[in-house]
């Protein structure tokens, strides 16, 4: 007897992704769909997006980001959730004090 197929895995949160400063300009847009389940995740999907501008995968290196309002900081980003309807904020380093 064939093996019964399990549940099939729901779709990915749908967000948004807003770039600003240098990342907005190395992204060519202010922002972007995402539908990922980690910040990892949307970010990989990002850098394929883009990987025709070397200096987006430059500038997202050195990016802070906030989701949902709420600062990563230094977490695996494998570990960040998305959730559906959020945003990610990408927030490249701001000169000044």
């Amino acid at each position: 007897m064939p093996a019964q197929p399990g549940p099939a895995e729901p779709e990915p949160p749908a967000g948004t992704i807003r770039y600003w400063a240098a990342a907005k300009a190395a992204a060519g847009t202010a922002e972007e769909p995402y539908a990922a389940r980690t910040l990892a995740d949307a970010l990989v999907t990002a850098r394929r997006a883009h990987e025709a501008a070397p200096e987006f995968a430059r500038v997202l290196a050195r990016c802070s980001f906030l989701v949902n309002g709420d600062p990563v900081g230094t977490r695996d980003h494998s570990t960040v959730r998305l959730t559906e309807g959020g945003t990610v904020e990408v927030l490249p380093p701001f000169a000044g004090g």
